[in-house]
């Protein structure tokens, strides 16, 4: 479990990066969009993935969701 609890940081410092946003930003979106557990149940793929691919996954995610809404 600790790569994984390491791969979600580095999921979020990458997305606070690339977006500009910082922390707390990137947090509050992620808990609000579940993508913690989106990051979990999609790691075998994602962290075969650089930092900004991962980032356009995330947000193409959150799109969806959006229109699931």
């Amino acid at each position: 479990m600790n790569d994984k609890i390491d791969f979600i940081a580095y999921c979020l410092e990458e997305y606070k990066a690339v977006k500009n946003l910082t922390g707390k930003e990137v947090i509050t979106l992620f808990i609000k969009n579940n993508i913690i557990d989106y990051i979990i149940s999609c790691y075998g793929v994602l962290h075969t993935m650089g930092g900004i691919a991962i980032t356009e996954d995330i947000d193409s995610f959150i799109r969806d969701l959006q229109i699931v809404k």
